[in-house]
């Protein structure tokens, strides 16, 4: 996958091939809680008070549409509306690795890497 990375603190932009897999950053940072089959059925889910949603379910909860940017405002912690479980880490306050511009209505909007290879890989396993 090619991105174009923006090295912000040397204010130039760089073509790259970048090795992070969206599964690979499922298993890691979800997995525990969503389970391996992103259904909610994680080891760490039997000590939640609330179960973790089944994330392979996401788009027909919203009417067959697979919401991008709701997904990322999720996993990042900027917006997780009123209905959502504290236990879910906030992995924006972590490191999600390099930006990367995503273009959207001709805009360019820097994202983290790992965050939209996640959202990529949740919208592919969507039943």
């Amino acid at each position: 996958m090619r991105y174009l990375i923006i090295l912000t603190a040397l204010g130039l932009a760089a073509c790259v091939e970048e090795p992070v897999d969206g599964r690979t950053a499922y298993i890691e940072n979800c997995a525990s809680c969503h389970g391996v089959d992103a259904t909610g059925g994680g080891l760490a889910a039997r000590n939640l008070a609330t179960a973790p949603p089944d994330l392979t379910m996401i788009a027909a909860r919203n009417g067959g549409t697979f919401p991008t940017d709701q997904v990322m405002s999720t996993i990042d912690g900027l917006d997780r509306g009123t209905h959502f479980s504290a236990a879910m880490p906030e992995f924006g306050a972590g490191d999600l690795g390099e930006t990367v511009i995503v273009e959207e209505e001709g805009l360019g909007i820097p994202v983290p890497l790992k965050l939209l290879v996640l959202t990529e890989y949740l919208e592919r396993i969507q039943k």
